[in-house]
């Protein structure tokens, strides 16, 4: 059945993005402090090319994958939550993150890259109980 395929993928991109968002979240964003003024701007413009490869086809598929589902079972409000996860993810990164990565990319500002670390829990936090849902649907 293709729903269940669809379901299966969409559970493996989120899981993907919940390794991943922690792992930024623990390790990567908190490490960006310690890089040093000399080289941050450097540091910081590889950082975001490099980091589009690994994130935006997953956040892609899972975003298609989850609207995909909700298509499926519209009436169903475990999907309209996923989605609802799904627009909190994306907003934060593209109304939070994003803005914050531009600045960082013109030059370090040890307020914005705390900024940056703060906000990042609304991604850790949703992508979280996201992939628990998920994990508990199956």
């Amino acid at each position: 059945m293709a729903e269940e395929w669809v379901f299966r993928l969409h559970l493996l991109f989120s899981l993907y993005m919940l390794g991943l968002i922690w792992f930024v979240q623990v390790v990567h964003y908190p490490l960006m402090g310690k890089v040093g003024r000399a080289v941050f701007v450097d540091y910081e413009n590889a950082h975001t090319r490099l980091t589009s490869w690994v994130t935006a086809p997953m956040m892609l598929l899972e975003l298609g994958t989850g609207l995909l589902m909700l298509y499926w079972y519209p009436r169903a409000l475990f999907w309209w939550g996923n989605a609802g996860g799904l627009a909190v993810v994306w907003a934060s990164t593209f109304f939070i993150q994003v803005p914050l990565h531009s600045a960082l990319s013109q030059q370090f500002d040890a307020g914005k890259h705390l900024r940056l670390v703060r906000t990042n829990w609304i991604r850790t936090v949703v992508w979280t109980l996201r992939a628990i849902g998920l994990l508990l649907y199956l």
